[in-house]
């Protein structure tokens, strides 16, 4: 269906109230212009991964497979995005301080607390995942005797801040390997049964991946949320970075009690941006971070949880940008698109000197996907990118010696022949 242009053209409405005139309300309309023809052609579904690269900015000479390390913008979004910094800049009083984009900015926590599976006042706007994660190391009341346990899956933005913070603080943090030689047969009863036995009566909080970064296991958030419930743990934290945008969240719905996010993966926002959602139940013992002025009249809401008094206004507006773009690709063409690549690299290890560590079924797995390699992995990976453009991630020990490779929508079947090609020759 057609995008939805309400946001901007309550924007340009505001330019009225404001006071701004000719220049700057012209310049925004093109771009509203633009932006609402790009959606609205999207939302027709005219796009096909072979065409739609041209909406983006990758180099020709790059064939860009890391979208799980980092994504890039939509040319769109990026256009808009930078729109926005030149009113900003025309006026940094009234574009930052003077709340001409309130309304704007409520419209994009809105959707965002849409793609989350939340309510507005469940969510605040940080700068990326692992912010949340100091919030919750730092702002949750734990000391001597409490336990915070996580698997060897657990990236460090998840892992780090309550490492770091249980120093000053007294508590346990405790990792436990996870069997990532497994994990091709793994299903849900599995993983939830692997964290069960790893509970104890000391574990407060139990912290994991939506989707890990390493092989792209899919965790059972609600499956895992009620038998940590049933086993005495207090909080259950969900690293959502390599999830949202990519597989469907509801938050709520799972029973966990916070969730974050960093959209610049596979919301494909700008940098710098990130998502937090948190339950009204740990809102009442979860301790801001930091406090900026007049955080008492945002008490009892997650935006308490936001640092900023002087925020980078145009990024925010940019990220619902973004989750239009999105919303325009279509969330059962897009999930269809993610499965037939996942098929299609695992088609493309079977018979050849590569190992799958993946999930095998696309209900426990994702679009990331990790390929395993005789030779080192670190050394080819660099070869690749230096001869042929092809970015990957290598990971090269804890029991791997692979590739994580981590498509979007717009990579191309052409794309993976060309990866696995060189892959096997150079196996």
């Amino acid at each position: 269906m057609p995008a939805n242009p309400s946001t901007r053209r309550s924007f340009l409405r505001s330019l009225g109230v404001s006071g701004v005139l000719g220049p700057v309300a012209a310049s925004l309309l093109r771009v509203d212009q633009a932006l609402a023809d790009e959606l609205n052609g999207l939302a027709a579904r005219r796009w096909v991964p072979e065409g739609l690269s041209d909406r983006y900015m990758i180099d020709p000479g790059v064939t860009y497979l890391n979208h799980a390390s980092i994504g890039t913008m939509p040319r769109a979004v990026h256009d808009a995005r930078v729109e926005y910094s030149a009113i900003c800049e025309s006026n940094p009083h009234l574009y930052v301080w003077g709340g001409a984009w309130d309304g704007m900015v409520e419209e994009v926590r809105a959707r965002a607390a849409r793609f989350l599976g939340a309510s507005l006042e469940e969510v605040a706007i940080t700068h990326n995942t692992t912010e949340g994660f100091n919030t919750l190391a730092y702002g949750l009341p734990l000391g001597p005797g409490d336990e915070v346990l996580f698997s060897s899956l657990n990236h460090g933005g998840a892992s780090i801040p309550f490492e770091h913070a249980a120093k000053a603080r007294g508590y346990t943090v405790r990792r436990f390997d996870f069997p990532i030689d497994d994990v091709p047969r793994l299903d849900v009863a599995d993983v939830v049964e692997l964290h069960r036995r790893e509970i104890r009566p000391a574990t407060r909080v139990l912290v994991f991946p939506h989707v890990d970064n390493i092989v792209g296991l899919r965790h059972p958030m609600a499956e895992l949320a009620a038998m940590a419930r049933a086993q005495g743990v207090d909080v259950v934290a969900v690293d959502g970075a390599q999830a949202l945008g990519m597989i469907p969240v509801d938050a709520a719905a799972s029973g966990v009690d916070a969730y974050s996010a960093s959209p610049h993966k596979w919301l494909q926002s700008p940098k710098g941006l990130g998502l937090l959602y948190v339950r009204a139940t740990l809102r009442e013992r979860l301790s801001p971070m930091w406090v900026r002025y007049g955080v008492s009249r945002w008490g009892g809401t997650s935006r308490m949880y936001e640092d900023y008094g002087t925020r980078n206004w145009p990024e925010v507006l940019s990220l619902g940008d973004a989750m239009d773009f999105q919303d325009a690709l279509g969330a059962a063409d897009k999930e269809a698109r993610y499965r037939r690549l996942f098929a299609s690299m695992r088609e493309r290890t079977r018979g050849a000197a590569l190992r799958w560590n993946s999930p095998e079924r696309w209900e426990m797995g994702s679009v990331l996907v990790s390929v395993g390699f005789a030779s080192p992995a670190n050394a080819l990976s660099d070869r690749l990118y230096q001869e042929r453009g092809i970015v990957l991630r290598a990971f090269q020990g804890g029991g791997l010696n692979a590739f994580r490779v981590s498509p979007n929508v717009m990579n191309t079947e052409a794309e993976l022949d060309e990866l696995f090609g060189e892959l096997e020759r150079a196996g």
